[in-house]
This record gives structure tokens, C-alpha cells and sequence, in this order.
């Protein structure tokens, strides 16, 4: 049997479980959109116990922590080892219209849900239009002041 050494296999690997490839990227993939008051993104986890996955909203900035632990101990040998381990990482920073206090999240296979509701102060609402009382001075005479409502007002004709 002929074995093929390569020495830089190994910095190879350690490059691709930091910097990812085209086909599996280092990040965690996300999915994002907005449901109505409430904005949803979803992260890929899978493989992840849900005890190893750690969210923190400070500001603005929502980071997503998890780990994924080898099945293996140390005294097994591998004979192929291509999904990743460690800790994966990944900030999202949040518009000042969402509710930070609010986030709830879900874990089913595999897939990390969050619901981020919109701030009340963000969402949209009608305005009511009042009327005050007008004051209006009459032509020619600069000391008489009239005041009016609009109910008061009539059309005039010319």
C-alpha cells in the first residue's frame, strides 16, 4: 500500500475549521425576516445540544454561542473527521426599532429560532387631527380681534 505524506495537510484543516470553504462556511447560516410586529432569524445548529447554546443581547448586538463537543474521547482514532467542532459564533446587531427585552427562542431539529418583536415606539400608528381656535383680525381695523372656530366659519362669496 502507498501512503502519500503530506505535511501541510493538517494546516489545511485547521484552515478550513477557522475560515470555512465555499461549501461549508465557518458562521453559523441565517435566515431572516419580518412577520408582521415581530422580526424571526434562524440559525443552523445542528448537532448542537441546546445546553451548549448561549444567547446575549447588549444594545444593539445579539451574539449566538455554541458548542459542539466531540462524540469521540481522546483515545479513539478517527479515520475521518469532516464536521466541525468547537465553538461557533455570530453577532447580528439589531435596529433600534426592535424590543431587545423581548426575544424569545426555540430549538428543533437543529435550528435555532428567535422572535424579536418590534418596540412599541416603532410601530406604526394613526394621528388624530385637532383643531384649535383661530384668531383672525378683520381688514381695516387692527385693534378688533375676532376669534373663530371652525364650525364658526362660513364660506364666503365673491
Amino acid at each position: 500500500m502507498l501512503v502519500r505524506s503530506d505535511p501541510f495537510r493538517q494546516f489545511d484543516r485547521l484552515a478550513e475549521q477557522v475560515y470555512g470553504t465555499i461549501a461549508r462556511p465557518a458562521a453559523m447560516p441565517m435566515d431572516a425576516w419580518r412577520d408582521g410586529n415581530e422580526f424571526v432569524v434562524e440559525f443552523d445548529l445542528p448537532g448542537i445540544d441546546p445546553a451548549n447554546i448561549e444567547l446575549d443581547a447588549e444594545r444593539n448586538v445579539l451574539t449566538v454561542r455554541a458548542e459542539r463537543r466531540p462524540a469521540t474521547g481522546p483515545e479513539v482514532e478517527l479515520v475521518a473527521s469532516e464536521r466541525p467542532r468547537g465553538v461557533f459564533s455570530r453577532q447580528v446587531i439589531l435596529g433600534d426599532a426592535l424590543d431587545t427585552g423581548g426575544i424569545t427562542a426555540s430549538y428543533n431539529s437543529g435550528v435555532l429560532r428567535l422572535t424579536i418583536p418590534v418596540a412599541e415606539r416603532a410601530k406604526p400608528r394613526k394621528i388624530t387631527v385637532s383643531t384649535d381656535e383661530h384668531t383672525a383680525v378683520s381688514p381695516g381695523d387692527d385693534a378688533k380681534v375676532i376669534s373663530a372656530t371652525a364650525e364658526d366659519r362660513q364660506p364666503v362669496s365673491v
